[in-house]
């Protein structure tokens, strides 16, 4: 529930994966707590089906951050919690070779009831993105 002001704040894109982060950031809503309105929220199957290329054309695109909200470990498509974390590894190096910093995007576990985990990445990548501005084009 993105009740805050925008404030022409950079946007952050969430992809949620629908097992475990989805239900999570609903319960932020059910709970009627609130995170910035710069927030989007994308339901996503398996982020590993993203391929890196994806990344770099959010930042192009005007996203400021990006939050990959996954399972973890505990993903129910086995071996694609590894196979993602070694995609983001690859699209580390390739936004330091664009000379983006690579903490705009963040991967983390989010379970179906991590209210204060979900808010404190929005919160922490809210921060990060008004104190860096917004990403250079790519």
């Amino acid at each position: 529930m993105a009740t805050q002001a925008n404030n022409n704040k950079g946007k952050i894109l969430i992809l949620a994966t629908e097992t475990c982060a989805y239900p999570g950031a609903d319960s932020v809503g059910q709970a009627h707590s609130s995170y910035p309105a710069n927030t989007y929220i994308m339901r996503v199957r398996a982020p590993v089906l993203f391929p890196e290329k994806f990344y770099l054309d959010c930042f192009k695109k005007g996203i400021c951050g990006i939050i990959i909200m996954s399972c973890g470990e505990e993903c129910p498509y086995e071996g694609a919690y590894k196979a993602l974390a070694k995609r983001i590894d690859n699209v580390y190096s390739m936004m330091k070779e664009k000379d983006i910093d690579i903490r705009r995007l963040r991967l983390t576990a989010i379970c179906t009831v991590c209210n204060r985990s979900f808010l404190n990445e929005v919160n922490q990548m809210n921060t990060l993105i008004q104190e860096l501005g917004p990403p250079a084009l790519v």
